[in-house]
């Protein structure tokens, strides 16, 4: 919830993955400066993120401060350029049966980040032993799932380069599904499925954290972990595995080693960056016109890819359920509130978005409407019947009278039964857009006599109140983009994903949720998910997805707001740069060469 999840699981290529890595910078612990002067012959990129890896342990993971882009590649890549797929670690497919049959061909030779070959018994564990595992809790469960049955596929291997995946019926995203998610090693982890700890789960559940040495960590891709110092720096080193070579026959990737900074401030990444201590920089609204005045000078490129792929919104707690005491999530009067849909299409127009674009994004961002990249296909535009929020502070209040709200002498927002309407809007404090936003909003709501508290958290706190006390009325965040497919946020949007967090049901492994339950739109928009991926004639997706779209922006669960313009700084000493914004500048590392030190 971004939480930015998407970008890391479900954009095919681990360079794509890098993208949701590489939009922070660090200025915690020692001075970046001494890597340069320590390793001054080494070819070497310091880059950053705003938040420490909650797991190494890639099935786990639910966030996009991680390790994974650096450390596991795919078996299929899609080039965020042409949006076609192209081969990594697998160098064929093929496909049958109309879609529901198909059948990948390792590279040969393909080795583990430890000199044990990875083989196509590597591919087959990953899927029937951790994906495919009822007792795993991984978000990549919910985008196998096929039809209403949730069906998945079957997964065999034919020989020791080849595996064979097949499926009940046609589902358009298969093989990007096939292709994108990450191959874990067997012979490391497959004692971990099979036996138990001493809460009866797999003890896979707890292996690979973030207390584990970062060398026992195994990988596929260009880079393996050398050393973690929490809350400050991640360090990889070339992988002398990995199976990419140039023309000429030389291994890649070229840079030898990543200096990954944690810096929890987009302020404190500023400054990093401007000192030199930083090699790339996701240039915030706020710094944009100094960086833009340095740009020449301090010898770095601002690539600007458009609207950048992710979706930034406020959403309601809707959840009804109570948690394994009883208690319930939401407080029920502000529950009665947030659940009708009046209450929620009120907000949306008290929020002047433009003003927002102006203020807090200096004019570098776009107002959006849709959870579809608006350069999408599928995306449905508002002449098509899209609903769009616009700012009327008068329509909201109107809205909320006939929902039976009304105000007292003090223009203050009472509820029919008197109470004043109260709420926490919940954020992490790593964006400085982000508390100008929610200062914004308050503001914004308190012109329709709504009183917002705000609470102000780290990320990783912010997503333990998001994912396991749930104890929250409404929160500002974001989620990375799944490109151009819509059924990259399918474990946001069925009933059961794992990141439907405005309406979180039961998850595996976690305690059950007493008195949960779907609303009507939900369950249609869970259908029409389900529909779309069945449906391969790419014409009558868009319009299954267009429907959903009119669905979702009728019913509100995301108010959208505004997403900042896709802006990177890169310094000019990198060569092989193919920006974009489905890419970002290091989509394509592995060919990256470094100029000079």
């Amino acid at each position: 919830m971004k939480f930015r999840i998407f970008k890391q699981l479900f954009q095919r290529s681990w360079i794509v993955a890098l993208l949701g890595l590489l939009v922070a910078v660090t200025l915690n612990g020692c001075n970046p400066s001494q890597f340069k002067s320590q390793a001054a012959q080494v070819p070497r990129m310091i880059t950053a993120t705003l938040g420490a890896p909650s797991t190494f342990n890639s099935a786990l993971n639910e966030t996009a401060y991680g390790v994974f882009g650096f450390i596991y590649d795919s078996l299929i890549n899609e080039n965020p350029l042409t949006n076609k797929q192209e081969p990594a670690l697998a160098e064929s497919w093929e496909v049958f049966d109309n879609g529901k049959r198909i059948i990948i061909t390792l590279r040969e030779g393909l080795k583990w980040s430890d000199g044990q070959p990875m083989t196509a018994d590597d591919v087959v564990f990953s899927y029937n032993e951790i994906y495919l595992n009822p007792k795993i809790p991984t978000p990549v469960k919910d985008s196998l799932k096929i039809g209403e049955s949730g069906a998945t596929p079957k997964v065999k291997k034919l020989d020791e380069r080849r595996v064979e995946f097949t499926i009940p019926e046609p589902f358009a995203p298969f093989l990007r599904w096939v292709g994108g998610i990450t191959i874990l090693p067997a012979h490391v982890l497959q004692e971990s499925i099979r036996t138990t700890g001493s809460d009866g789960n797999p003890k896979f559940i707890s292996i690979w954290g973030t207390d584990t040495d970062p060398k026992k960590i195994v990988g596929n891709g260009p880079y393996v972990m050398e050393s973690y110092v929490p809350s400050q720096r991640v360090i990889f080193k070339r992988n002398p595995y990995y199976w990419r070579k140039d023309t000429q026959g030389k291994s890649q990737p070229y840079i030898e080693r990543i200096v990954y900074q944690i810096i929890e401030s987009t302020d404190n990444q500023l400054i990093s960056f401007r000192s030199g201590q930083l090699d790339d920089l996701e240039v915030t609204p706020e710094g944009f016109s100094l960086l833009k005045r340095e740009e020449k000078r301090a010898r770095f490129n601002i690539y600007n890819g458009g609207p950048d792929t992710s979706t930034t919104f406020i959403a309601f707690n809707l959840s009804k359920g109570k948690n394994s005491k009883g208690q319930p999530f939401v407080d029920p009067i502000k529950s009665g509130w947030f659940n009708k849909k009046e209450f929620r299409q009120a907000i949306a127009y008290a929020i002047n978005r433009e003003a927002m674009k102006i203020n807090v994004f200096r004019g570098l961002g776009e107002p959006q409407n849709s959870f579809v990249y608006v350069k999408s296909p599928f995306y449905l535009p508002p002449e098509k019947g899209l609903k769009v929020y616009n700012y009327d502070p008068e329509k909201a209040k109107k809205l909320l009278l006939q929902a039976g709200f009304k105000y007292n002498s003090q223009n203050q927002l009472l509820d029919a039964d008197g109470t004043r309407v109260r709420f926490t809007l919940l954020t992490n404090v790593e964006r400085k857009t982000r508390a100008d936003m929610a200062a914004q909003m308050r503001q914004d709501l308190a012109n329709i006599g709504i009183h917002l508290d705000l609470q102000v958290l780290t990320f990783n706190a912010y997503i333990d109140k998001l994912k396991v006390s749930q104890n929250w009325d409404c929160y500002l965040g974001g989620f990375a983009g799944g490109g151009v497919e819509p059924h990259g946020a399918s474990n946001i949007w069925r009933i059961k994903g794992a990141s439907h967090a405005f309406n979180q049901g039961s998850q595996p492994g976690k305690p059950p949720i007493i008195g949960w339950e779907a609303s009507d739109w939900e369950k249609e928009i869970d259908r029409l998910y389900v529909k779309g991926a069945q449906e391969l004639d790419e014409n009558k997706r868009k319009e299954i997805y267009y429907e959903y779209q009119r669905i979702a922006s009728e019913q509100l669960p995301f108010i959208h707001l505004v997403e900042r313009l896709n802006l990177q700084a890169v310094r000019d000493r990198f060569q092989g740069i193919k920006y974009s914004a489905l890419g970002g500048p290091f989509w394509n590392l592995y060919e990256i060469k470094v100029t000079q030190n």
